[in-house]
């Protein structure tokens, strides 16, 4: 048999995603994971993917099963990257979301990406059905603001040294997923001034 026939398609793929993130919580019956999984938005995208631009109205909510975002922002002619997401991390323009607002930044996919892609009126109804994925989501979410509160205060208050420093030890990933350039602009340095704390930090005096 030829081997190509037996490859997953891009979809095959994104619902295996996400019937394994589903599993993993044992809150839900094999049923209830199956039943979840056909009313969930699922998909795939690629590496340079643009989900929100500058200017635009997001409407939607993203939740990263495999891949990494970007979140940034356009200063004189620049780009500053302001936030990674990467697995289970929920991605949204918050400001912009629920204001119904231009939004200020963009979200664009750094990885080739696979993403439950969320609607607020189909939550709720989902939500109805299903209220066990609600507390969970709400769980989740509390999590997740409260460990992107944290980073944000400890990287107002750092040192572009101590940035780094934070990224090895909360999202060491990042340091082999992403280009120099975009990680240096998301610690506030110049590549050539990220070079030199990565060489500082190896090669200590």
């Amino acid at each position: 048999m030829d081997s190509l026939n037996t490859l997953a398609t891009p979809d095959e793929t994104a619902r295996q995603e996400l019937l394994s993130f589903i599993a993993s919580f044992p809150a839900f019956t094999p049923k209830e994971a199956g039943t979840i999984a056909d009313l969930i938005v699922v998909r795939c995208y690629k590496k340079g993917d643009v989900l929100v631009k500058e200017g635009d109205i997001s409407t939607a909510c993203y939740f990263v099963l495999k891949g990494c975002l970007r979140q940034y922002r356009l200063v004189d002619g620049n780009d500053r990257t302001t936030q990674f997401y990467t697995e289970r991390q929920m991605a949204a323009l918050f400001t912009s979301h629920a204001t119904h607002t231009a939004s200020a930044s963009y979200l664009a996919c750094a990885e080739d990406s696979i993403l439950i892609v969320g609607d607020v009126g189909e939550q709720s109804s989902m939500y109805e059905r299903f209220p066990k994925l609600q507390q969970i989501t709400r769980l989740m979410m509390e999590q997740d603001f409260g460990k992107t509160q944290d980073l944000l205060s400890t990287f107002m208050a750092s040192s572009p040294e101590a940035r780094y420093r934070s990224v090895m030890k909360t999202q060491p990933g990042l340091l082999q997923r992403v280009p120099q350039h975009q990680l240096a602009s998301y610690i506030g340095v110049t590549p050539e001034s990220l070079s030199r704390i990565r060489k500082r930090i190896v090669q200590p005096k």
